[in-house]
């Protein structure tokens, strides 16, 4: 057990005891809690709120199953199991059942769109998630090992079921064949199992081996299902344990203890126990001649329901320390010392001592020999890349029953091949590894590390004559062979036997098709304990051994199936064989001298292999590639023509079908035909009848509607003539309130005309007055300026008197002359406009006149218009009545509107006119809006006369100020004609009325 940091959040209290929780959402944030009220609500631990609310269990909740997307999820209770969206969170399905059978569980199968139910029957059913249609349904375990299934776990691929109950014994079901395969049982001690779970591995590609079990004794087993042994516990009798979970990567496992407590497991460190070896091994190795091994002291015996190991004394931990001094001490031979704690030398003693290394650590002893690096960050990259395309159909060739098997053996070559890409053209390849994919099917990693191994040091220099087998190896082995057995040499020699038939097939199958498992596994104790010449020393000795029937054999066909099948050979005579040709062997042609000492896998990254012919290599690859892109185009287009061919014959089958389905549908036409023809004749009849009485009944209703439209019409004519009355008085009075308002206007505009003369009058008195006072004062200046000139120079005085007298008299007599000249402009203009007033009113008098006359004439032509028409189209009357009548609300709102602005305008026009009234000097160019008309430019008119009569010396500016006041009248007298045009359009506008109601 190893201590971890934990940290707890409050996320919600929900006053509800929990009754089931689920991980694993689409959105990671979220989970799903089942509450004792038989709810199910869904929290986020980010926000820490209640994300939705389900309801639908009539029971306590005690399962949540979520799918391997997160997106559905299975609640169950006892007596129903519901199928929830949880993106919607609505319900899509539910189970229901009987009562007297109940469910036990109903969850996803891992990794597959399948559902598991459980019931309390025995009965298990797979449903598919998508339609909810029943697969299959397991077989009931057989009567003598039946038990009442309680507790169910599933691997992580989804093959293999495991079912418990209160019994001690475990069924395992394999879901793929849909049969019980397996029947494990548990120690004594166990009467009842309350859960089962399977340890994840990230090696064993979702195939669970290891079984975590859960008994009423509270204490968690973890067997092997395969070799059906104890592995490890955790929990004891007093100190129990309630509910266990395992973390998804298997490195941890969670405990609820009996007493309250969380226990946190590490399973690296409950599992190293059992993969170290124990301490007699090294105390044996050390008294190895006086006494030997005994094998029944290393095993592990059940009792009690717990794993017993080798007792450690307190004799044996100081002999232990002793042991590791003295090693260190008596250090000789660096290289010889393996990282976990063995000597390589010392392994050597113990295997020719015993010829080989015991079963149970021989893998463990292996590993220390290989020094293997594991490095899982780079095997997972390589295993990432997935299946490489040389060994897609791996399969065809090397057929194996086992489909895990083929599987494992798929990826350590594609992982070899990745690695360097002579693998993926290397022939020999899969015999060479499949060996150790047998024996660590289980770790792909250490298989993966074990063949790389084995190429990098045992298989030196192979691939120098790719693809040709190693000429340069097999002379090796042929100079041995010529040295230590002429004999048999000069025998393979006159029967034109090679070393490529004689050595090559034992080193391309590193033996595995020669010998026995226990005889190559006992041969590569030898092999990975040794030089790596050690397997070429090998197939010496192994036809130095068999040298008696390799002699008596000519042909070449017994030659082949000598060295490819298993002979009457014993490996421990090929073995110390092999010793003894290491030993006795020249060193001039001895392997060990062109061969490297073994070098181990280096730690983070593989080593780069690059020992081969690249050229030959690549075009073998690109060769490879075109033919197999030949292939899949030739594939392609044999599947588009089998496609063509199937539709061909699909449409076919359909027109045959379609004729047939016509012919019956002509026949069945025909027979309705007749019967429609016997259906129209009683029609015809009852036509007949019916008309007569429609004729009887159109003529009532044509004296009825001729009375009624007689009685319309004339109701509508008196209407029409209300109407036109109506319309003439108000034409009148409209003509009548426009000439009195014309009237009004000319009073006002004389009596502006009054006052503006008046005003002149007055500013005349005013200009006069302070003319001569201004002209006293100058000439009283001007007597003394000349009484004193005079007295100074008469003479000068005279002169310059008579010059300016000169010059006052032309002077005035210019300014009298332009005064008379604008004042005869002044009276010009004002003829001219009073002139063009009064042709502009008559003018418009005519115009209104004939405009009257022709809506008279107008109207009385669509009057007859009117009549006519009602007379000539009877149908449409009702039509142009509602017609007319939403026309005759449009017109009243119009009408409404006209008076409305009329109201405003006069209004406006007060307004002005009192402003004019109380502001009548503004300074600069005044703006006129449509209500100042002639009295403002009279008024003008009379302040510009006035200005005219008054001497040139008070006013410097006054032919500037006079044409910007004949621009300001031009303007004044343009705004009135628009004025006048605006009222001549507002009357027309009313004379138009009485038009547009009557039409």
């Amino acid at each position: 057990m190893v201590g971890l940091f934990i940290k707890f959040n409050l996320v919600q209290r929900t006053a509800q005891a929990c009754t089931a929780l689920a991980f694993n959402l689409r959105r990671k944030s979220e989970f799903l809690v089942a509450l004792a009220d038989y709810s199910i609500k869904c929290f986020d631990t980010v926000t820490k709120e209640l994300v939705s609310w389900m309801r639908g269990h009539e029971s306590s909740v005690f399962s949540i199953s979520v799918h391997a997307s997160g997106r559905y999820a299975i609640t169950t209770s006892s007596d129903t199991a519901q199928l929830w969206d949880l993106d919607t969170f609505q319900r899509k399905r539910k189970l229901n059942i009987l009562q007297s059978v109940g469910i036990q569980k109903v969850f996803f199968l891992p990794l597959s769109n399948t559902i598991l139910s459980c019931f309390k029957d025995n009965s298990i059913f797979a449903w598919e998630c998508d339609t909810l249609s029943c697969r299959y349904q397991l077989p009931a375990p057989p009567e003598s090992s039946s038990i009442l299934y309680k507790v169910f776990a599933v691997t992580r691929d989804g093959r293999i079921l495991a079912a418990g109950g209160k019994s001690n014994h475990l069924h395992l079901w394999c879901l793929e064949a849909k049969q019980l395969f397996r029947i494990i049982q548990m120690p004594a001690r166990v009467r009842a199992i309350r859960h089962l779970e399977f340890l994840p591995d990230s090696f064993d590609a979702g195939s669970n081996q290891v079984l975590g079990v859960l008994s009423q004794d509270g204490i968690m087993r973890f067997v092997n299902i395969q070799t059906c042994k104890l592995l490890f516990e955790i929990g004891s009798l007093d100190e129990g344990i309630s509910s266990s979970v395992i973390s998804p990567h298997g490195r941890y496992i969670a405990s609820i203890m009996e007493n309250g407590s969380l226990n946190i497991y590490s399973v690296q460190a409950l599992t190293q126990e059992i993969n170290k070896p124990p301490p007699p091994l090294v105390k044996v190795i050390e008294d190895l001649p006086k006494s030997k091994l005994n094998s029944g002291d290393l095993k592990m015996k059940v009792t009690s329901g717990r794993v017993q190991r080798p007792a450690r004394s307190r004799e044996n931990r100081i002999q232990t320390r002793i042991l590791k001094k003295d090693l260190t001490g008596s250090f000789e031979n660096k290289e010889n010392e393996l990282s976990d704690g063995l000597n390589k030398k010392r392994l050597q003693i113990l295997l020719k001592g015993y010829g080989e290394y015991p079963m149970k650590y021989r893998m463990f002893i292996w590993r220390s020999l290989l020094q293997l690096p594991e490095n899982h960050t780079a095997f997972n990259s390589l295993e990432d890349k997935g299946v490489h395309v040389a060994f897609l159909n791996l399969q065809k060739k090397y057929p194996i029953k086992s489909r895990k098997l083929l599987r494992v053996l798929q990826r350590t070559l594609s992982a070899l091949a990745h690695w360097s890409a002579i693998f993926s053209d290397t022939p020999y390849l899969p015999l060479l590894a499949f060996p150790f994919v047998k024996l660590f099917q289980n770790n792909q990693l250490i298989c993966f590390e074990v063949v790389a191994t084995l190429i990098i040091n045992w298989c030196q220099h192979w691939f120098e004559y790719f693809p040709n087998p190693p000429i340069n190896i097999l002379s090796m082995i042929e100079n041995v062979l010529a040295f230590h057995d002429k004999e048999l040499l000069q025998h393979f020699i006159d029967h034109d036997i090679t070393s490529q038939l004689y050595a090559w097939p034992l080193l391309e199958t590193i033996f595995s098709e020669v010998l026995t498992r226990e005889e190559w596994l006992k041969l590569f104790d030898n092999v990975f304990s040794n030089h790596p010449s050690f397997l070429l020393m090998t197939v010496v000795a192994y036809n130095i051994c068999s040298r008696a029937p390799l002699l008596n054999c000519s042909l070449k066909d017994d030659f082949e199936y000598f060295f490819h099948h298993r002979n009457n050979l014993d490996i421990s005579v090929v073995i110390k064989e092999v010793y003894r040709l290491m030993d006795t062997t020249p060193t001039d042609i001895h392997p060990d001298s062109m061969l490297h000492v073994f070098v181990a896998l280096t730690k983070g990254q593989y080593p780069v292999f690059n020992q081969y012919p690249k050229f030959i290599v690549d075009y073998q690859t690109q060769e490879r590639e075109r033919i197999r892109n030949d292939e899949l185009d030739y594939l392609r287009e044999r599947q588009m023509v089998e496609d063509m061919q199937a539709e061909v014959d699909q449409q076919r089958v359909e027109d045959e079908a379609w004729y047939q389905k016509q012919e019956l549908l002509r026949k069945a036409e025909e027979t309705r035909r007749e019967l429609l023809l016997q259906e129209e004749e009683k029609m015809v009849q009852q036509r007949q009848r019916l008309a007569s009485v429609k004729r009887e009944l159109k003529v009532k209703e044509m004296h009825l509607q001729d009375a009624t439209r007689r009685r319309f019409l004339k109701l509508q004519q008196d209407q029409r003539e209300m109407e036109l009355r109506r319309l003439d008085d108000e034409l009148e009075r409209k003509v009548h309130m426009r000439d009195r308002e014309i009237a009004t206007t000319a009073k006002d505009l004389e009596m502006r005309h009054l006052e503006l003369e008046s005003q002149k009058r007055l500013y005349e008195k005013n200009l006069i007055r302070n003319q001569e006072a201004v002209a006293k004062e100058m000439r009283e200046d001007t007597d003394a300026y000349r009484r004193k000139v005079d007295l100074e120079e008469h003479m000068f005085h005279k002169l310059i008197e008579t010059g300016q007298t000169q010059n006052q008299k032309t002077h005035k007599l210019i300014e009298e002359n332009l005064a008379k000249a604008e004042q005869a402009c002044l009276n010009a203009d004002w003829r001219i406009q009073a002139l063009h007033k009064q042709r502009c009113d008559d003018l418009q008098r005519s115009e209104c006149y004939q405009e009257v006359a022709r809506l008279l004439r107008e109207n009385r032509r669509k009057e007859t218009e009117v009549l006519n028409s009602m007379m000539g189209e009877e149908a449409k009357k009702w039509q142009e009545a509602e017609e007319k009548d939403f026309h005759l609300k449009s017109e009243k709102k119009a009408s409404a509107l006209s008076d409305a602005s009329r109201k405003w305008f006069l209004q406006k026009e007060i307004n002005d006119a009192l402003e004019h009234a109380e502001h009548p000097y503004t300074k600069g160019v005044p703006r006129y809006q449509n209500g100042q008309v002639v009295s403002s430019c009279l008024s003008r008119t009379s302040q510009l006369n006035d200005i005219s009569e008054a001497d040139s010396s008070t006013c410097p500016s006054f032919s500037q100020r006079r044409i910007q006041w004949d621009t300001t009248e031009r303007d004044l007298m343009e705004r009135v004609r628009n004025l006048r045009q605006r009222l001549t359009v507002q009357t027309r506008n009313r004379c138009q009325t009485p038009h547009l109601l009557v039409t």
